[in-house]
């Protein structure tokens, strides 16, 4: 075998090679789960999984395993668990995890396991290791580098050969030491002999006793008897009797013996000694000092060097290398007879006996050699401080000047005097993720919070391992409850003996006595006034009142723990609090995702801590999930803290790291809270005067099925033992056996079908994506049926694989999605056939066609992604033995006529195949379906909404209902995080509705905020959004409460008639805050263009504005009639947008709609025109060249009398010309570019029957929002704030909801909201007197801050994931992550305030106009992206595609460097987008038509 090819130059890293190659699982306990910096033995362990290194004892084809686990999350119960599946466990820490585990080292000290332990580096505490003295671990200390590798793998080898653990322990000094060859394995064999190991598989036993060593005497391989010789001396006692090294029986050897026969072995193996004691110094020495700390080479250094005249030139040294078992004989060998003073110095940091461990082994070790030993030498103990190479010739001075006098003082302390300080990295800290439920805590509880076993804790000196141990919080409760009764006895003794001379504060000292009996929530309002009486009192009885003003304020106690508790709640702390009684709030935070929910052992099986704790008559409990829903946790806080006894909050906050990010969490919780694993509820035991039931379900998807059990159960214990679906405990899959189910009734149903049919049997499924590949795969159904087959057609994932080989004749048609991948619909039926091993298809005939996109993935690498469902399905039939009948179709979108060109000729070679090309006539099929036909056949959009509405068989409405629903403003969608779930669950995809309201000019009045945020609380899903168009949205509304949001809208004099659909949209006007007279001209003139655009249809009032009895509530008009003056029954071919922009800003992006009405004043700034550009549109698809972003063309100008006509005639044009067969190019960017801009022009001229002026002057700064406040020309101040991608939302760190809905109850006068097509919102029209309390409310509610980077105040996102159903990346909740993984390197550059604007969507459809942005991320997949540069920073110049399909190192990768550049060669005030150009990184795009050409990364064929 080679030699070693490599050094190590850490003890740390030393023994963390030799754990990984002893071991089958390593558990590495971190202080914390991120990704870096990498911390102590993890560093080696993650070179070695890199390198894939082979382990020594690694079962074959098998690579070692390495886990983190993180310090304070039961790391130890963890490794026990781990002894239940595998043979060889080590464990790598740091010495500041051991004491808190001792009742887990206990079991593992009876198992071969190895713990390395580092002491710390600064000044480590012995006392950790002493603690573990009595537990039966080998105790084994190595002094250097060279010894930390030998021992290593001498610990590794006496725990094989005896079963039992090993702890290996050193102390690692800071910085690297001289590096040493890794350890050589053909030493390592010389010692242990891998083929001598027996792996027993008898039942009953554990693992620990599953593996013997085979000894070279062939020792039986059973359990050992108990020795009771080898149990007293892990005890301490004195190792007796000699042995023969070689011929060692380690199953029947004390461990001593033990210990030194794998010493002989290292001994022989590498030629190094080493002795359970070592002595350094004279041979004659009159003076030994045994150390046992990390000072102890500088002890033997310092002797070593020592000189004639120096007082301690007599002294010597002892080390312990074997500190367990202790070996009395040992010691005494190597103690010189002529020893007459011995010290003792043991390191630790809080002595807690008189005397320390160590001495009190030597003394009992002594006095067990009293029979031989001619004078006993007198025993001097010593605490050992924190010592250097510069304190420590002054330290061995005053230690032997002490040892030698007559009367030498004990317990003397030595060197510096250290508080407990653990290493830096493993400092009690939350996880950056849990602060989000600390942080709710201090926002609803302020200055009355206390967290009593909070990690800053400072008490008395007690470490923070304990403090922060939620058992002593509960303690610490106690404790404040004794301080609490005294502090009301001297109240009442105040009153009672008439001791405050103040009427005043007699009477707000019986008041707070009275609430505080009857446990009023008023206690803190009155102890407040209280205390700020007793502040101006000066007698003694106030001094002593105000030490207790924490108690008068009515504290709000809280407990924090976690999930560790659920594992053994009869010995917890929460059966401790509940038990107790005592009025004491518990906040348990169970972190376990619920994706790896069954990666955890059967064997320590969690119990649901909410039934449990609602067992008891005498406690709240509330399960919450804030990022399910903050309103929820807000409330069970709220209502725990006024609950009079225990109250028990269990919080989700699921992740694998802590890394991870908020939108993991999200997702994850979403899955968890709509599967049922995790469900949200409120139980308050009191019964309640209202008729409020005392259990409260608060998770939607779930309600319904609760309910219906608790209406028959009057307990919920009942519920979790009978109902499968709630709590983690489930015997069996609920979904799998449901969707097993559904798949049998469906089997049967096509059987019966067959019956009835007298062709041969023909299986067309499906997996599509967009809908193609279903329609295709049902018109093939049409067509085989009308030749005679017996054809029947489903989703893939609808058909029994198991059935697969019964079938005679299969057809398969497979849509791409995402990445080469199968569509929803076809993925299990994939997984299936691709993972099963017993599926015989020789009696099946198959044929398979595909739907892709061969330019989808333009670079090279990624050509394979091309119809890849398709070719491995046909691959993978192939494989199985299926006979094919038609060689593989693919069908291109690339082709002229899409997939249509190569599918006829696939058809008709499948006909001839099946032998039917000859028979039957052709078949007459229905034309599909298109958005024109709907529209037409709605009868003014009624289609079946209201039918739709009331159909409870499902949560959505019928396919052709969708369409016609935008017109109302209403878009259908269900929740993507949990659509793969819930489908697996046998369940329709979670659908509910986004609602958007129409609100031409931006904005709204206080009335009409607040009437929002109380929609969005009780109809949707607590947030709301600021789009675009300045408009709101609404998200999760399901749909029983959509009727009644939409009317709860209009009842706020608002609407949503087309605020989405094939009509004019929401018209947009600038904020402007600067210029109030014009703004409001503007205004009133958007919302009169707006009305006058309207559809007039009727349905919208009789569908959403009934009352009980069906009347009629005409609220947005008086129409009765159906008719459309201005759009006919079709209404128009596409979406229709105009917005106003009044120069120099641009914030509006006037060039990206189709009518831009640039405002023009006059000498004295009032409106008198405007300059006209149309055709601007953002839509594309990916690798269409047919479809393209466009900027408006400029007409003219015009009069501002003029404008409403204008608009009309150009709407009109494009009601009649635009192209109504292809969606994708029915905007008007394409009506002009075909018609051509000229003739354009012309036409509409003529239509409104004047020319259009030249265009007036004008130049645009920038497209950005300005923010901060500013004051008008009427003395009135407004504020633009800053609304990161639109969303109004409380989250933890930031409560801009209700601080928002705070300000709108706040506001006085002419005060109103703008919004911004930006996504932000200005507080307009604030007087002077009234902008303290604005100004107060923004800062309390942290809304006011304006230090957020450039960047990211100049970004903006469409929604995307997980409510859009066209979205294919992530977008709104990823953007910020983006941001700031740039942010930190654009301060390094000096960038941190330049403004770039950036955006992101999730598609290419452009709802965040990206393709004006001069950085822009448009989806292509999920976690792909393309990058487009170049577009101009005033929205003037549209960018270009630099490249295609990254993720998001390759991004940060590319775009890092031309940020460095921008900085570097950028002249003044140029803007990234325009220095990217001049640098020739991008070309421009200065025509839409020329979008596809000169990018910068070419398709690859």
């Amino acid at each position: 075998m080679a030699p070693p090819n490599g050094f190590v130059s850490t003890r740390e890293d030393a023994a963390a090679r030799v754990a990984y190659l002893f071991s089958e699982t390593i558990l590495s306990i971190q202080p914390n789960l991120k990704a870096a910096p990498v911390v102590g033995f993890q560093h080696a362990l993650d070179r070695m999984v890199y390198d894939k290194a082979r382990g020594i004892v690694a079962k074959r084809g098998t690579l070692p395993s390495v886990n983190s686990v993180r310090y304070n999350a039961d790391p130890f119960l963890t490794a026990v668990e781990e002894l239940g599946k595998t043979s060889f466990v080590s464990i790598t820490a740091a010495s500041s995890t051991l004491p808190a585990a001792i009742t887990h080292l206990a079991k593992l000290a009876k198992s071969p396991v190895v713990i390395h332990v580092s002491m710390s580096r600064d000044f480590a505490d012995f006392s950790e290791i002493t603690c573990l003295r009595q537990l039966g671990f080998t105790l084994i200390q190595s002094f250097s580098l060279r010894e930390a590798q030998d021992l290593a793998i001498a610990s590794h080898v006496l725990a094989i050969r005896t079963g039992k653990g090993v702890i290996h322990f050193f102390h690692q000094p800071e910085g690297e030491e001289t590096p040493i060859p890794f350890e050589d394995i053909n030493q390592i064999e010389q010692i242990f002999d891998r083929n001598a190991l027996i792996y027993s598989k008898s039942e009953g036993s554990t693992v620990a006793n599953n593996v013997y060593w085979n000894d070279a005497v062939r020792v039986v391989a059973q359990k050992p008897a108990k020795d009771s010789a080898a149990e007293e001396e892990t005890n301490g006692e004195q190792a007796n009797g000699a042995i023969d090294l070689t011929k060692v029986d380690y199953k029947t050897a004390g461990l001593f013996q033990a210990t030194e026969a794998v010493f002989d072995l290292v001994r022989v193996a590498v030629g190094r000694t080493y002795k359970v004691f070592d002595y350094h110094g004279a041979v004659d020495a009159n003076t030994a000092l045994l150390i046992f700390g990390s000072s102890a080479h500088n002890f033997v250094t310092t002797i070593g060097h020592a000189g004639w005249a120096d007082i301690y030139a007599k002294v010597g040294v002892i080390t312990v290398r074997v500190y367990r078992p202790w070996s009395a004989e040992k010691l005494l060998t190597v103690i010189p007879r002529s020893v007459k003073r011995l010290g003792v110095l043991e390191q630790v940091h809080r002595q807690t006996t008189k005397w320390g461990p160590v001495l009190l082994d030597v003394i009992s070790s002594l006095n067990n050699d009293l029979s031989k030993a001619s004078a006993i030498p007198v025993v001097v103990g010593y605490q050992l401080g924190y010592l250097d190479s510069r304190t420590i010739h002054q330290a061995l001075r005053g230690i032997v000047q002490n040892i030698r006098s007559e009367t030498p003082i004990q317990n003397l302390m030595v060197g510096g005097r250290v508080s407990h300080n653990v290493d830096p990295e493993y400092r009690l800290k939350q996880p950056e993720l849990e602060t989000a439920y600390s942080k709710m805590l201090y926002n609803v509880f302020g200055d009355r919070l206390s967290i009593l076993n909070a990690l800053d804790k400072d008490d008395a000196g007690i470490p923070r391992t304990i403090t922060s141990n939620p058992e002593y919080g509960f303690g610490a409760y106690l404790a404040k409850e004794d301080e609490k009764k005294m502090l009301v006895s001297k109240l009442q003794k105040s009153i009672n003996q008439k001791l405050f001379t103040d009427q005043e504060i007699n009477d707000l000292v019986l008041r707070w006595l009275l609430l505080y009996n009857e446990g009023s929530s008023k206690l803190s309002e009155v102890g407040a006034e209280l205390i700020s009486k007793l502040e101006s009192d000066s007698s003694e009885i106030a001094s002593e009142l105000l030490n207790g003003r924490a108690f008068l304020l009515g504290t709000s106690a809280w407990i924090i723990g976690s999930d560790a508790w659920s594992y053994d709640l009869g010995t917890s702390g929460v059966h401790n609090v509940i038990a107790s009684g005592k009025d004491v709030n518990v906040l348990i935070i169970d972190s376990q995702p619920y994706t790896a929910r069954a990666a955890k052992d059967a064997s320590r099986r969690k119990k649901d801590i909410g039934l449990y704790a609602m067992n008891y008559s005498n406690s709240y409990v509330a399960s919450i999930a804030v990022y399910s829903s903050y309103t929820q946790a807000l409330q069970a806080f709220i209502e725990a803290d006024k609950f009079t006894g225990p109250s028990i909050v269990i919080a989700y906050l699921p992740y694998n790291e802590e890394t991870d990010s908020a939108l993991t969490v999200l997702q994850e919780t979403k899955k968890a809270v709509d599967s049922g694993y995790w469900p949200l509820y409120r139980w308050d035991p009191r019964p309640d005067e209202s008729g409020m039931p005392n259990f409260q379900l608060d998770s939607q998807a779930l309600k319904k099925e609760l309910k219906d059990f608790l209406e028959r159960e009057n307990y919920l214990s009942q519920v979790a033992r009978r109902v499968p679906i709630f709590g983690e405990n489930v015997a069996g899959s609920y979904g799998s056996e449901l969707r097993s189910q559904q798949r049998k009734k469906a089997k049967d149903a096509y059987s019966k079908l067959l019956e009835g049919l007298t062709g041969p049997p023909l299986t067309i499924l499906f997996a599509s994506d967009g809908g193609n590949a279903e329609n295709l795969a049902k018109r093939l159904q049409r067509r085989a049926k009308g030749r005679g087959l017996g054809a029947v057609v489903m989703a893939m994932d609808d058909f029994p694989v198991e059935d697969l080989n019964a079938e005679e004749n299969l057809v398969i048609v497979a849509a791409t999605a995402g990445q080469g991948e199968f569509p929803q619909n076809g993925r299990n039926f994939w997984e299936a056939v691709k993972s099963s091993t017993d599926l015989d298809l020789t009696s099946v005939n198959y044929a398979v066609f595909g739907l892709g996109d061969s330019h989808y993935w333009p670079r090279k690498q990624d050509k394979i992604y091309y119809n890849k469902p398709a070719k491995d399905l046909n691959h993978r039939l192939d494989i199985l033995g299926a006979k094919r009948m038609v060689e593989l179709g693919l069908g291109d979108a690339q082709d002229p006529d899409g997939y249509q060109t190569a599918y006829p000729e696939w058809e008709a070679e499948l006909w001839q195949a099946l032998n039917v090309d000859g028979i039957g006539a052709a078949v007459e099929e229905p034309a599909p379906l298109t958005n024109e036909d709907m529209k037409v056949q709605s009868n003014y959009l009624r289609g079946t909404i209201a039918e739709s509405l009331n159909d409870q068989s499902t949560a959505a409405i019928a396919p052709s209902d969708f369409q016609v629903a935008k017109f109302h403003g209403v878009y259908l969608q269900d929740d993507r995080d949990i659509r793969e779930q819930r489908k697996a669950n046998g369940l329709e995809p979670a659908y509910y509705f986004m609602i958007r309201l129409r609100m031409s000019g931006g904005v709204a009045t206080p009335a009409q905020w607040l009437a929002i945020d109380q929609i969005a609380d009780d109809m949707g899903n607590h947030t709301f959004k600021v789009t675009t168009r300045a408009t709101f949205q609404f998200h999760g509304v399901i749909k029983k409460k959509l009727k009644a949001a939409v009317k709860a809208i209009n009842a706020a004099l608002l609407d949503t008639i087309a605020a989405c659909g094939d009509a004019n949209r929401n018209v947009l006007c600038p904020g402007l805050p600067d210029n109030n007279a014009l703004h409001k001209e503007l205004n009133s003139l958007a919302r009169f263009l707006s009305d006058h655009l309207l559809p007039t249809f009727t349905a919208y009032h009789e569908i959403w504005l009934t009352d009980g009895n069906d009347q009629k509530k005409l609220v947005a008009g008086n129409a009765v009639l159906d008719v459309e003056p201005l759009y006919g029954p079709s209404y128009l071919p596409r979406k229709f947008k105009i917005a106003m922009a009044v120069p120099p800003h641009n914030e509006v992006d006037i060039f990206a709609h189709d009518i831009g009405l640039i405002t023009i004043v006059d000498e004295d700034g009032k409106l008198s025109g405007f300059n006209v550009v149309v055709g601007g549109g953002m839509g594309i698809t990916h690798n269409n060249k047919n479809t393209y972003p466009r900027t408006g063309g400029m007409l003219g100008y015009i009069k501002k009398e003029d404008v409403v006509v204008l608009c009309e005639k150009i709407m009109l044009i494009q009601r009649d010309n635009g192209n109504r067969k292809d969606r994708k190019r029915g905007r008007l960017q394409y009506t002009i570019d075909d018609m051509g801009f000229d003739v354009f022009r012309q036409k509409v001229e003529e239509s409104v029957g004047f020319k259009f002026e030249n265009a007036r002057p004008f130049s645009f700064e920038s497209n950005i929002d300005h923010f901060g406040w500013v004051k008008d020309e009427q003395g009135l101040n407004h504020f633009t704030m800053f609304v990161e991608n639109g969303r109004i939302a409380d989250t933890p760190g930031l409560r801009m909801k209700t601080g928002l809905r705070e300000i709108a109850l706040a506001m006085k006068g002419e005060a109103e909201f703008r919004l911004t097509a930006n996504q932000h919102v200005i507080l307009c029209n604030v007087a002077e007197e009234d902008m303290p309390d604005i100004k107060r409310l923004l800062a309390e509610y942290k809304i006011d801050n304006q230090q957020f980077s450039g960047l990211r105040m100049s970004s903006s996102s469409c929604v995307a994931f997980p409510t859009c159903a066209v979205a294919m990346a992530e977008s709104e909740r990823y953007l910020p992550i983006f941001i700031s993984k740039l942010e930190s390197y654009l301060e390094e550059l000096g960038l941190r305030h330049d403004s770039v604007i950036l955006r992101m969507t999730g598609c290419p459809n452009g709802c965040v106009r990206p393709f004006l942005a001069e950085v822009a991320l448009v989806g292509k997949a999920y976690g792909i992206y393309n990058l487009m540069l170049g577009g101009g920073y005033n929205g003037q110049r549209l960018n270009k595609l630099y490249r295609s399909s990254l993720n998001e190192e390759q991004a940060l990768a590319l775009l890092k460097p031309l940020f460095k550049r921008w900085a570097l060669e950028r002249e003044e005030g140029e803007h990234f987008g325009d220095y990217l150009i001049r640098a020739g990184v991008i070309k421009p795009t200065l025509d839409g038509s020329k979008f596809h050409d000169d990018v910068a990364e070419e398709d690859e064929e």
